[in-house]
């Protein structure tokens, strides 16, 4: 059970969210100073915090400090009557998950503990242990998926490295952890990398590990992402974001398998499998200097193209139906389908979202159902009045789009990951956004 820590000193504000919580089947603590909030930071360990910003004696942004040097997983969740953009940068920056404004929102509360405990349960994983649920991976029955199917049981069982590629949303993860639980490889980890979120300053501690004094923060020993996976794979996420530096680091790493903590003399022995996915052009990159030639032959000994859903169409309804029945679950109701109209709108649309798109639409058409089908009145109208952009389709007007980005980025000093959050967008999305609107990031790693 996931444990929850409030602190607020609007004592009636704060158990009302207790209760919330509770409701909803989390282990919930709540005090109401700053001095109690200390004591019970340093004596207990918490998946998810949520903070007032504004508190007598004590800021939010002091207590960010102080809950992540005690434990550095714990996800932090602040909550203001003060919501601008600097404040929540600010709050971002100190290492806050993410923001939420007061007054609170039943359905935003929910869903920003979900996705807060999704990071939690993203962290790098102690050897022998896995998140993976088989039952969150479907693999379709139309030829494509069926293709993938094949190609994945060809090259799980052997050592080879694997670059899967595919536009965002397209399930490349899940297609990445099946490689794993098919593979000699299976009992032990399976850690998964975010190669765009890790900030450039950190990326060796990250991937090679530290030892305690070697930099500024750095309080206590660091088991990095190489050594948390030898023995099983590692995966790589959008591999394309890594910096030209990083990718020298990563390819001697490869070529000598093992690795030097920062700040140690030591190498350390690892064997891992590398699967490493991308959403973009990995060659166009090679041929602008920006992806070296000889890194890309060490993650592409085989290529998987994942298909976008646009082309999986005789599976849409098999996933429709698939998520519709995790939705049930998760929201602990009984809907039973779709309308054949709203049927008909799913085949029609061409999912640019692919199928992180269609998951969280078919959740929330989910929770705004109230029969045992799910109606026109539940899910998006752009699915069915869209806009077409140079032939492609487009949930949103254009130019309003490229206004919001440019302000979000100028705001977070043109860090994307901050951007993402303050647009309330994940970093993927952001990611497709610049490049469909040919947004330029000056100066960013990130």
């Amino acid at each position: 059970m996931a444990s929850i820590l409030i602190i607020d000193d609007d004592v009636t504000f704060c158990m009302m969210l207790k209760t919330l919580l509770e409701k909803s089947g989390y282990q919930v603590t709540s005090v109401f100073s700053p001095v109690e909030a200390k004591r019970i930071i340093e004596s207990r360990r918490f998946d998810i915090v949520f903070t007032d910003l504004r508190m007598p004696d004590i800021s939010g942004m002091e207590l960010i400090r102080l809950i992540k040097n005690k434990e550095p997983k714990t996800q932090i969740i602040m909550m203001t009557g003060y919501a601008d953009i600097s404040t929540a940068i600010e709050s971002i920056k100190k290492g806050a998950f993410n923001y939420i404004p007061k007054p609170l929102n039943r359905d935003e509360v929910l869903n920003i503990v979900q996705e807060a405990l999704e990071q939690v349960n993203d962290e790098p994983l102690e050897k022998g242990t896995t998140h993976w649920n088989a039952s969150a991976y479907l693999e379709g029955i139309g030829r494509p998926s069926q293709r993938l199917k094949e190609y994945i049981e060809l090259v799980a069982p052997t050592p080879m490295s694997v670059l899967l590629v595919g536009e965002s949303g397209t399930g490349k993860e899940y297609a990445a952890r099946f490689i794993h639980e098919k593979s000699k490889r299976a009992r032990r980890p399976f850690v998964a990398v975010d190669c765009g979120a890790i900030p450039s300053e950190l990326v060796a501690s990250e991937f090679f590990g530290h030892v305690k004094g070697s930099f500024t923060g750095a309080i206590s020993d660091k088991t990095g992402y190489f050594e948390a996976a030898s023995g099983g794979t590692l995966f790589l996420d959008e591999v394309g974001n890594l910096s030209y530096n990083t990718q020298i680091q990563l390819l001697r790493v490869l070529q000598e398998k093992s690795v030097k903590p920062v700040g140690s003399n030591r190498e350390v022995p690892v064997d891992v499998r590398i699967i490493a996915a991308t959403n973009e052009n990995l060659q166009e990159a090679q041929d602008k200097g920006d992806f070296r030639n000889d890194l890309y032959h060490r993650l592409n000994e085989f290529q998987i193209n994942v298909p976008p859903l646009r082309e999986r169409k005789s599976d849409i309804m098999v996933f429709a139906n698939f998520f519709l029945e995790q939705a049930n679950e998760y929201l602990d109701k009984s809907v039973a389908g779709f309308e054949k109209d709203v049927e008909q709108v799913f085949l029609d649309y061409p999912w640019p979202g692919n199928l992180r798109e269609m998951k969280n639409m078919v959740k929330r058409a989910t929770l705004l159902a109230r029969g045992e089908m799910i109606t026109w009145k539940e899910i998006p109208e752009e699915l069915y009045t869209r806009k077409s952009i140079d032939g492609e389709f487009a949930l949103f007007n254009k130019e309003d789009e490229t206004q919001a980005i440019q302000k979000a980025l100028e705001a977070a000093d043109y860090n994307k990951s901050e951007a993402a959050r303050l647009l309330k967008i994940d970093r993927k999305t952001l990611y497709n956004k610049l490049k469909l609107y040919n947004i330029n990031v000056p100066g960013k790693d990130m």
